[in-house]
């Protein structure tokens, strides 16, 4: 299962299998050097926190790791549970309804699937993007493995689709009864603050394959 525990062991591992610290390894991946400190990995409040997939992908570039490898650094014994997740494209996922009631993936006609670390409680689904609606954070081909049912908290990224059918992966900024808040993440994007109503589903980003 992908722990937050063993998340940060492998990057701690990663480091170390390249000569670096964790500090140095962030470095090396054009982070800010404290990206990765102890300290920043719980909150105050004691909220454990992820290292986001674009930090992980970065330094899988620096140092020329596959994502295979960095999950063997997960899971060293080999042992990592995988298991297969529905998949559906962006048309699909904007155009119907695509969670029950209980707001888990649905499945059925238009759903395929793919091999996935297992994600323990959480239930996910795989989100192929297509087009240029995600650039420059996402583009065409890459898959995102969101979750509906991870509550999500300011600062997570988030994939948002409106009762018009828009969908787009934006940053949490506020969420209370009435409205959602989402931070721009490029310069070409803009804040945007929708109303509850307008809200079809939303779903929390746990990993981006790019």
């Amino acid at each position: 299962m992908l722990s937050h525990e063993r998340v940060w062991a492998a990057i701690d591992a990663l480091a170390t299998r390249h000569g670096m610290t964790a500090s140095g390894l962030a470095r090396k991946a054009g982070l800010d050097a404290t990206s990765f400190n102890k300290s920043k990995r719980v909150s105050p409040e004691g909220r454990e926190r992820w290292p986001s997939t674009e930090s992980i992908s970065k330094i899988l570039r620096a140092t020329g790791a596959t994502l295979e490898d960095f999950l063997r650094l997960v899971e060293p014994s080999g042992s990592l549970r995988r298991s297969m997740i529905p998949m559906i494209g962006m048309a699909q996922a904007s155009a119907g309804k695509i969670l029950t009631d209980e707001g888990l993936p649905a499945g059925g006609p238009g759903w395929d699937e793919i091999e996935f670390p297992d994600f323990g409680q959480e239930k996910v689904f795989a989100l192929e993007v297509t087009g240029d609606t995600m650039a420059p954070l996402y583009r065409d081909g890459d898959v995102l493995i969101v979750s509906p049912t991870a509550s999500p908290r300011k600062g997570d990224r988030v994939v948002v689709c409106t009762t018009k059918g828009e969908i787009f992966a934006q940053e949490l900024k506020r969420r209370s009864a009435k409205t959602l808040e989402l931070a721009a993440l490029t310069k070409d994007s803009e804040e945007k603050a929708i109303p509850a109503e307008e809200i079809a589903w939303i779903a929390r980003i746990m990993w981006a394959r790019q």
